[in-house]
């Protein structure tokens, strides 16, 4: 059941705002811009994926777009963050008389799972939601059982906060065709493409598991104490803190070949409990990463070796990359996009480079 937000507000853009024009690659804007420019894009009716400060998003006309609130960037100038500027993503479109193009939804926490059985069946779907909400939650935990799930490439990232404004406001997404602001549902891109291109999602992880014990869980969730560490019985919290580990690397866990992490939110010393930005599963092996000397080196090393295939597409990387690796006016190669809470390629994904390139079938 979709709900009521709060109310569109009219965009501030003055009549004679500049009229936008293409400045990516193949004529698709993969941009840092400021609102203006971005107005009049929307109004041009291409859809697209717009991150920003809440009130620059709800500052747009609507359109065929999705957003989602974040002020973090890595841009063409390098990583920064802004209040005032928006990052946008412009979506391929089909060619004409190839059909209708692109459309968006709304999903809550019970319609979700149907994310990928409303997917094009030849393309792919972008993916925003609002961290700490009901819907991020289901999203993290249930996805891997959703139908079709992996069938069809799904991307996205979670819509997150300026670190200053944490407690004091929620994070949001947009649904553009009629600008409803939303805390607690998931907005989707579905974008069908041409029958001679073929949608290629990837992700680049900078982190190894480390030679050290094997930590397994009983139980999943965003939150763990007692667990087996070498196949023993421990409390995760206390032996963190017993070994002097460094809580700024995740726990790392081959899920099916993919080395998939799993960051540290918080250790919490009255329950023994640490919290985590994206859930563990019980009976997969996890253990603590490698450390790494230098983010940027990993990152390029990472790349060098995948050489991401065809036209780059759309990109997001971690805040915790971010914050952790000092990525502020420093770039990552072509990677371009909003540094979000959190990335997704199939399902939630921590301190991860995620994106999709078009290739030739």
């Amino acid at each position: 059941m979709l709900t009521d937000t709060l109310p569109f507000l009219p965009a501030t853009v003055a009549p004679d705002a500049p009229a936008w024009a293409p400045h990516g690659a193949n004529g698709l804007v993969q941009s840092l811009m400021g609102v203006a420019e971005a107005a009049a894009l929307v109004r041009s009716g291409r859809p697209c994926c717009i991150a920003g400060d809440a009130q620059a998003l709800r500052s747009l006309p609507p359109g065929r777009w999705i957003g989602g609130s974040i002020p973090y960037f890595m841009a063409e100038q390098g990583g920064l963050c802004s209040r005032e500027q928006v990052f946008v993503t412009e979506l391929p479109q089909l060619p004409p008389g190839a059909g209708d193009g692109a459309w968006v939804q709304r999903y809550t926490r019970e319609t979700l799972s149907r994310v990928c059985t409303d997917a094009p069946a030849h393309g792919f779907s972008l993916i925003v939601l609002p961290a700490f909400s009901a819907v991020h939650e289901a999203f993290a935990q249930e996805a891997p059982d959703y139908p079709e799930m992996y069938q069809r490439p799904l991307l996205g990232w979670v819509a997150g906060l300026h670190l200053d404004d944490l407690g004091q406001a929620l994070p949001g997404v947009m649904h553009g065709p009629d600008g409803r602001w939303l805390h607690d549902e998931a907005v989707v891109l579905h974008v069908p493409v041409s029958p001679a291109l073929q949608a290629h999602l990837d992700i680049v992880n900078p982190f190894e598991p480390s030679s050290g014990p094997g930590i397994v869980f009983d139980a999943g969730g965003f939150s763990a104490g007692d667990c087996l560490i070498d196949g023993q019985p421990a409390n995760l919290h206390d032996w963190l803190l017993a070994g002097g580990a460094d809580t700024r690397l995740p726990l790392v866990a081959d899920y099916c070949g993919a080395m998939v992490n799993v960051s540290i939110k918080a250790l919490d010393a009255a329950a023994h409990r640490v919290d985590f930005y994206a859930p563990v599963f019980p009976g997969v092996v996890y253990r603590c990463a490698r450390p790494l000397p230098d983010y940027v080196a990993a990152f390029e090393r990472a790349l060098a070796r995948q050489q991401p295939p065809g036209t780059l597409v759309m990109s997001c990387n971690c805040i915790l990359n971010y914050l952790h690796g000092g990525l502020e006016g420093r770039t990552l190669g072509a990677m371009r996009g909003p540094a979000t809470f959190g990335e997704i390629a199939y399902q939630l994904l921590n301190q991860t480079l995620v994106y999709l390139t078009l290739v030739e079938a």
